[in-house]
């Protein structure tokens, strides 16, 4: 065989190349629909039917990122950001795979109307899978109310273990929380829960009463009282009410314990009491608890600190005074128990003044039995007030002269005179079996003796002939009598002298004033 017919067989017998890609197909607007719509599921299925894959795995990383970002559901949703970019992408990738439909066979249902009510039944899924992501998120939503609510009522379990004072931020916190949950959230499980949960609420924030400690317990229940105000809206039920007869109750239970303890806080509890529960059945015992307190303090009179009662008294009757307007219904009591407070007093100085004079504080005593003396001129002890303030001005310069407690006596058998051999009035106090005091006018031609003549050993005042002293005889009875000479001249010193007197005997004391010491002997 020749070379030619060589080449002729070869040329007979070659194959032509393969096609690079499918050959166009015939345009068909039904096949771009279809492969435009599967491309919408987000599931690239469009372009996987006309063998694009590298465009079906760039649809199946979008959806797995949208995944990746959406689950699991979050009370947020899904970032806007991210549904515009996905959205965008679905329109872009839909917007190409009907342009590469329109001439592109395609693989498995070659039919295209079969493979467009393929795609519109798969655009089910993503339609689907959004209400299957709403309800999830709802839920999430719902749990995540849940969790607000436990975390309030977490703070308040924490805050029932301090003291009210340090946990009321904690409480008003928690408050808020409810507050927020039943205003932005109405229909929510957390919210359906509220008041239920307020049972416990009120229950914690009122523990002291709960524990007897009355006086803890008012300012809590106070703040108890203020909460439906936090919570417009909310069916509190019994709650609304649940302080108030407890906040009556520790209101007078802790003013009452004051009262009778002397303490001062009490005016303002039962004020309070008066004022916001008046026709309460604690407020009808205001009255009957004060009558008592002064009943008993009228006791401690003739107890061994009389001084303490009449001082408790008087503070008991201006408190009694103070309490609010708003007694109207106790009105009437209350002020004659702040008369009796008063009256008691007033009578009980004189025992006060005898106390006093008898635990040797003399000063105190003269002041009380003055003051006594001058407010009761017609008292039947009023005379011995005087004497006692006599003999307790005495022992407050010869102590000796407080031994015993003066009595009324009067007179006796001995003769004392008593002359002033000074230029100034002085007045004459005694007392012993016999207290009493008068004045003597000053000597008009007397003068204040030299220190250095006194101290002469024949020095002897009231002895000039050529003077007329004036002087005062009064009777005394046998035994000592003490003396004090107290100048008209507040800067002078009193003298004191103390006499044994006997019978038999006549008695003269001489006062004179010593020239540059101020001084009265």
């Amino acid at each position: 065989m020749s070379g030619d017919q060589y080449d002729r067989f070869d040329h007979a017998f070659s194959v032509p190349p393969m096609p690079s890609a499918p050959p166009p197909a015939p345009a068909d607007g039904v096949r771009a629909v279809a492969v435009a719509v599967l491309n919408l599921s987000g599931l690239g299925l469009g372009y996987a039917l006309t063998r694009r894959w590298l465009p079906a795995a760039l649809c199946w990383a979008a959806t797995a990122a949208l995944l990746l970002v959406a689950l699991p559901a979050d009370p947020d949703g899904v970032p806007g950001l991210a549904l515009v970019l996905y959205g965008v992408f679905l329109v872009a990738v839909a917007a190409h795979g009907a342009r590469v439909g329109l001439r592109t066979p395609l693989t498995g249902p070659r039919n295209a109307p079969l493979a467009l009510g393929l795609g519109l039944l798969l655009l089910v899924a993503p339609a689907g899978g959004a209400v299957l992501y709403d309800g999830a998120r709802d839920e999430a939503i719902q749990q995540m109310l849940l969790d607000r609510l436990d975390e309030a009522n977490r703070l308040v379990e924490a805050a029932g273990e301090r003291p009210f004072d340090s946990a009321q931020p904690d409480y008003r916190k928690a408050l808020a929380a409810y507050a927020a949950l039943q205003a932005d959230h109405p229909g929510s499980r957390a919210a359906e829960r509220v008041p239920a949960q307020m049972k416990t609420f009120y229950r914690t924030v009122g523990i002291s009463y709960g524990q007897g400690d009355h006086c803890a317990a008012a300012a809590p229940l106070k703040f108890l009282r203020t909460v439906p105000k936090s919570l417009p809206g909310t069916d509190l039920g019994d709650l609304k009410t649940w302080p108030d007869d407890r906040l009556a109750t520790s209101l007078y239970e802790c003013a009452s314990a004051s009262l009778t303890a002397g303490e001062a806080g009490w005016t303002g509890q039962f004020g309070e009491l008066l004022t916001t529960f008046p026709a309460s059945a604690q407020a009808a015992k205001v009255e009957p608890a004060v009558a008592a307190a002064v009943t008993k303090t009228q006791k401690d009179l003739a107890g061994a600190e009389p001084c303490a009662a009449v001082e408790r008294l008087s503070t008991l009757s201006s408190q009694i005074d103070g309490l609010p307007a708003e007694r109207t219904a106790f009105a009437g009591a209350l002020d004659k128990d702040a008369a009796r407070a008063t009256a008691s007093a007033d009578t009980g100085a004189y025992t006060c003044g005898v106390d006093q004079y008898r635990d040797g504080d003399f000063k105190s005593a003269q002041a009380t039995m003055t003051d006594y003396a001058a407010g009761h001129k017609s008292a039947g002890n009023t005379a011995l007030a005087k004497k006692i303030a006599i003999a307790a001005e005495i022992a407050q310069t010869v102590p000796a002269a407080g031994k015993k407690l003066p009595t009324t006596r009067s007179g006796g058998s001995i003769s004392v005179t008593v002359q002033n051999d000074s230029p100034d009035e002085i007045t004459v106090l005694y007392t012993g079996p016999v207290t009493g005091s008068f004045v003597l006018k000053g000597c008009g031609n007397c003068k204040a003796y030299p220190l250095s003549s006194t101290l002469s050993p024949g020095f002897k005042p009231c002895s000039s002939s050529s003077k007329k002293y004036p002087e005062r005889t009064i009777s005394l009875p046998v035994g000592t009598t003490f003396f004090l000479h107290k100048p008209k001249r507040g800067l002078d010193t009193p003298a004191s002298d103390t006499a044994k007197l006997e019978s038999g005997y006549i008695y003269t004391e001489c006062a004179y004033t010593t020239q540059g010491l101020g001084s009265l002997s």
